[in-house]
């Protein structure tokens, strides 16, 4: 996937959004919170690995939604498109008969946000798409009422996101990366590794302690050199095959292998790829079932 490409793109068809899975380069936790969320501070960069969302206009009344491509994605009112419309249109006080396809390449329950990044697609689409002419801050407010990394994903590529995930602190410094992804045949629910999750206040200040320092230095290199996950265990606990499969990776190319959020996802980081990637591929592959890709930071 080229790294060039647009957001947006007026097709004939009707417009074209791409929708960038992203991956966190740290994930902390900093306790479970007053409202029985857990807090967390973690630098997510987006990949250049995308979803679609094709916007038409309406055959019929209200919000058509359908969903294609390689991945499932749950269809009509379960799925985050189709409320992220509703919203804005009651915001907009417009409804429009409007015709949305989404083409699922990015798989769920992996840890790589693309259901909030659909989310914040549908946003930002319907607003441009509809004339809707919304400021960010309406569409920051139903990004923040509808999950927790939809504001994320209306701004970046890079950022620094607190509380529940909705506080977003962009950081402008340029970040190239390329990561092997690996992409186990494994779905974790989000909400599991939560609930799975036991807090170490020991283990948050000591990570706290490295990652502030290289934040404020803008070091985001050395803070994804890290890995750390705060999740890892929990998902770990949940899915020991996961657990072997790091451990398992790490012993074939010898570097660092870290998770991506919640999980299935992990990822390469900082590493010279070309020496062990492609013989990598073929080895958790054949060997362990395991799909893997190449991706770069996205530009946008």
């Amino acid at each position: 996937m080229s790294n060039n490409c647009r957001q947006f793109e007026q097709t004939d068809a009707g417009l074209l959004v791409r929708a960038p899975a992203k991956i966190n380069l740290s994930l902390l936790i900093t306790g479970k919170r007053p409202d029985g969320y857990h807090g967390i501070e973690t630098v997510m960069a987006k990949i250049n690995w995308y979803d679609e969302l094709l916007f038409e206009p309406g055959r019929a009344e209200g919000i058509e939604l359908v969903c294609q491509g390689p991945c499932w994605a749950p269809e009509g009112k379960d799925n985050l498109v189709y409320w992220a419309c509703e919203m804005l249109m009651e915001e907009a006080k417009r409804r429009v008969p409007i015709r949305v396809t989404l083409t699922k390449k990015i798989p769920a329950g992996t840890g790589l946000g693309s259901a909030s990044s659909d989310a914040a697609a549908a946003l930002m689409g319907l607003n441009r798409f509809a004339r809707f002419n919304q400021p960010q801050e309406v569409l920051d407010r139903i990004a923040a009422a509808l999950g927790s990394d939809i504001n994320f994903f209306l701004g970046g590529p890079l950022a620094f996101c607190s509380g529940r995930g909705e506080k977003i602190e962009q950081i402008d410094d340029k970040c190239e990366f390329r990561v092997l992804l690996l992409l186990p045949n494994v779905t974790t629910s989000t909400k599991r590794v939560y609930e799975n999750y036991r807090h170490c206040e020991e283990e948050y200040q000591r990570l706290s302690a490295k990652i502030n320092p290289l934040l404020a230095k803008k070091s985001i290199d050395s803070i994804a050199k890290i890995c750390a996950n705060m999740l890892e265990s929990s998902c770990f606990g949940l899915h020991p095959e996961l657990e072997r499969l790091k451990r398992a990776c790490e012993r074939l190319c010898g570097l660092k292998v870290c998770l991506s959020g919640s999980g299935s996802a992990m990822y390469l980081p900082g590493a010279d790829l070309q020496t062990v990637g492609v013989r990598l591929q073929d080895q958790l592959k054949n060997e362990y079932n395991c799909e893997s890709r190449f991706v770069n930071n996205n530009r946008w």
